[in-house]
C-alpha cells in the first residue's frame, strides 16, 4: 500500500485525503489545530498537528513516498525550513499546490511558459524546481470553487466586482482532487501545470448566473475604463495526463 502524506487537511486536503484512502491508499494528514485531529481521524486519516512556521516536521509524517503540499503559507523562510526536512526524510515525491494569481493580466492566454510577476508563490516553487533530493510537480490552480465555497456567497453586501468585461478562471473542487490523483496515478513528477477549466465566461455572465442561482439580487460591477484580464490556458495538463475536465461548462454549475 503507497502512502501519502498531505500537509493541510482544509478545502482541499480533507477530501483529497479521503478520496484517496477510498482508492486504497495510507493518508497521512495535517492540521494546526487541536480540535480537528479527531475529525481526520473519524475519516481514517492518520492526523497530525504541524504548523510549518512554529515547529520541526514530525519525522512520522514525512515517512510516506508521496507529499502533497496544500496550505496556504507563503514563507519562503518557512519553506525553506520544511524542504530542508523533506530532504532527511524517505519522501522522494511532492506535489506542490500553487496558483494562476503568479501570471500577471497581459490580456493574452496564459501557459506555463509566460512570464509570471513577483509573487511569493514564485519563489517558494522555485525552490522545489531546483531541489535534486525529490521531484516536485507544481499545479497552478486558478479560482477555487466546489462544496461550500460558492461564487454566489462572494462580492456580498454591496461589494463591486471589478472589471466585468474580463474572463474567468475558474476549476472545481472535483477537478483539483482528479488531477492530483492523475498525477498519482501516472507518477508524472517533475512538471508545471496549469488547471483550469476550459470555459472562461466574462465575470459580468459568470457572476449574475452565480447569484441567480442561489436566489441572491444581481451583482454590482464597477465601470473599468482599462479592461485587464488573462485566460488561464491548461492545454499542457490535458495533453500530458490525457485528462478531461469533469465541470467545464461554469454557467450550468
Amino acid at each position: 500500500m503507497k502512502t501519502i502524506s498531505i500537509l493541510g487537511c482544509g478545502w482541499l486536503g480533507k477530501p483529497l485525503a479521503i478520496s484517496l484512502i477510498s482508492r486504497g491508499f495510507l493518508v497521512k494528514g495535517s492540521t494546526t489545530s487541536d480540535e480537528k485531529l479527531k475529525v481526520l481521524s473519524s475519516d481514517n486519516i492518520i492526523p497530525f498537528l504541524i504548523d510549518i512556521s512554529q515547529e520541526e516536521i514530525n519525522k512520522d509524517f514525512l515517512n510516506s513516498e508521496v507529499l502533497i503540499i496544500a496550505i496556504t503559507s507563503k514563507s519562503e523562510e518557512d519553506f525553506t525550513k520544511l524542504i530542508a526536512e523533506i530532504e532527511k526524510s524517505s519522501i522522494k515525491k511532492v506535489i506542490f499546490i500553487s496558483s494562476t494569481s503568479v501570471y500577471p493580466s497581459l490580456n493574452k492566454v496564459m501557459t506555463e511558459i509566460d512570464e509570471t510577476q513577483e509573487h511569493p508563490l514564485v519563489s517558494i516553487e522555485n525552490l522545489f524546481r531546483k531541489n535534486t533530493h525529490f521531484k516536485t510537480t507544481i499545479i497552478r490552480f486558478s479560482g477555487l470553487f466546489g462544496n461550500e465555497r460558492h461564487p454566489a456567497n462572494w462580492f456580498q453586501n454591496g461589494r463591486k466586482i471589478p472589471q466585468p468585461n474580463g474572463f474567468v478562471n475558474m476549476i472545481h473542487l472535483d477537478d483539483c482532487i482528479a488531477i492530483i490523483e492523475e498525477i498519482i496515478h501516472q507518477n508524472c513528477f517533475g512538471e508545471t501545470f496549469n488547471a483550469c477549466s476550459n470555459h472562461h465566461p466574462t465575470r459580468k455572465d459568470f457572476y449574475e448566473s452565480a447569484k441567480k442561482y442561489k436566489g441572491f439580487e444581481p451583482p454590482i460591477f464597477e465601470e473599468n475604463e482599462v479592461l485587464n484580464w488573462k485566460i488561464i490556458s491548461s492545454e499542457k495538463l490535458q495533453k500530458v495526463l490525457n485528462y478531461q475536465f469533469i465541470h467545464d461548462n461554469l454557467l450550468e454549475i
